[in-house]
């Protein structure tokens, strides 16, 4: 049983490996080399507070925190090529992108990486500027 347990728990560590947060400075520099950004809030959320520039739109729960998968996966599949390719996801304050992050490295996505306190702690609050609507 404690064999089992011990396998289990590094399985799960190595799944979550690839699974990287990013602060203000690494998410600007893999952005200006072209990694994609996907803000993956809510219409309203973009309303209110902007979105940075050059981050597609992409909803991924609605606003009662229900997976828009597969409108969500057909947007992104214009925007990646394959699982390897990197991607950078952010939201209000890097809670949803956790769980998307985690869900995409699960399903076999290799780059895939987070805003360290979304846009909120990790943009706004360091004076960065947003685009808004």
């Amino acid at each position: 049983m404690k064999i089992f347990l011990l396998i289990t728990t590094i399985l799960t560590l190595n799944l979550f490996a690839d699974f990287k947060t990013l602060d203000t400075a690494e998410f600007e520099k893999l952005k200006k080399e072209g990694v994609p950004v996907i803000d993956i809030r809510t219409p309203m959320e973009w309303k209110d507070r902007g979105t940075i520039e050059g981050a597609y739109k992409i909803t991924f729960f609605n606003e009662k925190g229900v997976p828009l998968l597969a409108d969500w996966f057909f947007q992104v599949g214009h925007i990646l090529k394959d699982k390897k390719a990197p991607l950078i996801i952010y939201c209000a304050h890097a809670s949803r992108t956790k769980s998307l992050g985690e869900g995409l490295v699960n399903m076999g996505f290799e780059n895939i990486y987070e805003l360290k306190g979304g846009i909120e702690n990790g943009w706004i609050k360091k004076g960065k500027p947003t685009i808004k609507e």
